[in-house]
């Protein structure tokens, strides 16, 4: 493998809080000297910083609002405006409507609002968006989570090609995931162990439903993510097999998986 070929590390994938040892919901995806931020979880800004440099991201990518995707957006906008770091031009952050207002509400402390601008060149997502950032093609598909959200499709255009990964975010199973996960070659999809009250829909995934997304689509390999407390990362595994023939791995905080299909049983 090349420096230039993309991978996913694995920033965190607790919920619904940060253990110990496992920050909330966030994921570096790098492919050479391009970084993309997927999620922003309680926890998930100091992991990054094991791998790059905050001023080396270029990209921000948010699935939902909940704070467990979300909250170290707050102490990002500090990095990128107060620590001293100079930065080009704000990052591009790529989110469900409202997203900067929802931060502002939490950071403006005066009649004034948060310059949120500043920090962030704010993109508001929706079903089917699609931008470029480097070499990688980020598309977004509405999910079903009781609340605007979505998942992500992302390819490397790049001249060698690098492989697709598939995230999911927060969802029930929904077509237009196994639609846009159609043929990847990385499903990273939450196995959530809640379930709904009877009088409402579902917003998770269960591991086995994980699982049939995954054979519906046609992933070659399932990476399971956003495991509730309920359930260990083995039982998680062990319980979307039952339902998809591919290999399944949990993400485990700090895995690092290659997304090039003739190395997909390698994670590191």
């Amino acid at each position: 493998m090349t420096g230039n070929e993309p991978r996913l590390t694995v920033l965190g994938s607790a919920t619904p809080f940060p253990g110990a040892d496992n920050a909330c919901s966030g994921y570096l995806l790098s492919a050479g000297d391009t970084h993309v931020w997927m999620d922003a979880g309680t926890g998930t800004l100091a992991e990054l910083q094991r791998h790059i440099a905050f001023e080396q991201l270029d990209a921000i990518w948010i699935s939902h609002l909940h704070a467990d995707h979300t909250a170290d957006l707050l102490t990002a906008f500090y990095a990128a405006l107060y620590s001293g770091i100079r930065l080009p031009a704000p990052i591009p952050l790529y989110g469900p409507p409202g997203i900067a207002d929802r931060l502002a509400h939490f950071l403006t402390n005066s009649a004034r609002r948060s310059p949120i601008e500043s920090a962030f060149d704010v993109h508001e997502l929706h079903d089917g968006h699609r931008v470029r950032v480097g070499p990688l093609e980020l598309t977004s598909a509405e999910v079903v989570h009781g609340m605007p959200a979505f998942a992500v499709r992302i390819e490397d255009k790049g001249v060698d090609g690098g492989g697709v990964l598939v995230y999911s975010g927060d969802t029930a199973p929904c077509a237009s995931l196994v639609a846009l996960a159609t043929g990847c070659d990385v499903l990273l999809c939450e196995a959530d162990s809640s379930t709904a009250a009877a009088d409402e829909p579902p917003v998770h995934h269960t591991p086995e439903e994980a699982g049939e997304t995954a054979h519906r689509a046609g992933a070659h390999r399932l990476v399971v993510t956003h495991v509730g407390p309920g359930m260990t990362p083995g039982d998680a595994v062990s319980r979307a097999e039952t339902s998809y023939d591919g290999r399944v791995e949990h993400a485990a905080p700090g895995s690092s998986f290659a997304l090039r299909r003739a190395e997909a049983g390698q994670g590191v």
